[in-house]
């Protein structure tokens, strides 16, 4: 498998903010940008058949504006899990595998997330998600920060 560039992942992409901030040309890869944080508010539950399996309950945050006239606004986070969507929408083919990374800025910042490997086949359709460990200290987000990286491989040469 080799990694492919942060121009050949953009093509796998749909909802980028700003391509020219979210690559760098030190690096490979792309920064996927917070569009929505939510809260759980109930158990999951797991089971070994798959057949009792549900999904942890949860509501979404709204973000709050410092001042009226501002166009973005933040989510003020306590110490605690939340589950994050990104603005990006990937999708993979087959002989394809991506990586999703904690940035350097959230790990910075108090707070992180499992690094996750997303595969092939893999629809534009599926929103991406982490589950986001906020430390003792809380963590305040800007709607569309940078939270994390998405490293894509792909099989041959």
């Amino acid at each position: 498998m080799h990694l492919l560039s942060a121009d050949d992942t953009r093509q796998r992409l749909d909802g980028l903010v700003h391509f020219d901030t979210q690559s760098s040309a030190a690096r490979d890869g792309l920064d996927l940008t917070v569009a929505a944080v939510f809260a759980f508010t109930g158990p999951g539950q797991l089971d070994f058949g798959g057949d009792e399996e549900q999904p942890a309950e949860r509501r979404r945050l709204d973000p709050e504006k410092a001042d009226p006239g501002d166009d973005y606004g933040w989510w003020d986070l306590e110490a605690g899990t939340y589950a994050v969507r990104f603005n990006e929408l990937l999708e993979l083919s087959a002989g394809q595998l991506a990586l999703l990374t904690p940035h350097e800025r959230l790990l910075q910042a108090g707070a992180h997330h499992p690094v996750s490997g997303l595969r092939a086949p893999r629809e534009a359709s599926e929103a991406i998600e982490a589950v986001l460990s906020v430390g003792r200290a809380g963590l305040h987000i800007k709607e569309n920060a940078r939270l994390s990286t998405l490293l894509l491989f792909e099989e041959g040469g």
